[in-house]
């Protein structure tokens, strides 16, 4: 029997219409502020598009109408989360978009620069993937002058959170800054690995992901154009074939 007459995974629908990712659908459910036809929901359960669903109480519509690809360059103090209730200093209180969309990824609050948002959960899951190995650059300014010691190690990999960073582009730019590009993402990655080698970051700004280049100014975002759109599916679609 196909998915499509039993119906589709709740965590999978939310994502199709836009509503948050998996990832997110995932935890709602976990916190139990998901009903479906005024039932609780378990994990795993299917649903169709007659079902009312609803998410703390609040009817979920769908946006499928059309995709939203926007890029933000994100301030410094602002949270990268969709639970406004909790975070007032939160991205989608900060954007105001007029219709409903949700970061990929993180960028952590004392951090500033690129951060993609949309209402396509396919695109997230797709580039959350870490095995993908999807490229992030960064510049960073740290308290003390950059060594060639200090970006060799850093470079090479570095132990923290129970494993080994892996090998990473890293090139001093300034007396106390370099770029580093990642492809991976760990909670506060680039901080941890400094505080590893004595060095304490004192800006952290992406500047890239993938294809996409940071070039707004601070709290401002736009639409990706259709190039990039299009150049950013070719790189999903070669990475995914080496899953």
């Amino acid at each position: 029997m196909s998915e499509a007459s039993e119906g589709t995974r709740l965590n999978k629908y939310l994502s199709e219409i836009g509503h948050c990712s998996r990832r997110a659908a995932d935890k709602l459910i976990d916190q139990g502020r998901i009903q479906v036809n005024g039932k609780a929901v378990v994990m795993g359960q299917k649903v169709s598009p007659q079902d009312r669903i609803e998410v703390d109480g609040i009817l979920v519509e769908n946006h499928q109408e059309g995709s939203v690809y926007i890029a933000f360059n994100k301030p410094k103090g602002i949270v990268c989360t969709t639970d406004t209730r909790v975070e007032k200093d939160n991205i989608i209180d900060y954007i105001n978009y007029p219709s409903r969309i949700f970061p990929i990824g993180r960028l952590d609050k004392m951090s500033e620069g690129l951060i993609l948002l949309t209402n396509d959960g396919d695109i997230v899951n797709k580039i959350l993937r870490a095995r993908n190995n999807h490229e992030k650059e960064y510049i960073v300014t740290v308290n003390k002058p950059v060594t060639e010691e200090f970006v060799e190690k850093m470079g090479s990999g570095v132990p923290i959170l129970d494993t080994v960073t892996k090998p990473c582009f890293v090139e001093q730019i300034h007396k106390k800054q370099f770029r580093i590009i990642l492809t991976q993402g760990l909670n506060r990655q680039i901080r941890r690995m400094c505080e590893f080698l004595e060095y304490r970051v004192v800006e952290l700004k992406r500047v890239r992901i993938m294809n996409l280049k940071l070039d707004t100014k601070v709290g401002r975002y736009r639409d990706l154009t259709k190039k990039e759109m299009t150049e950013l599916r070719k790189l999903l679609a070669d990475s995914s074939k080496h899953i």
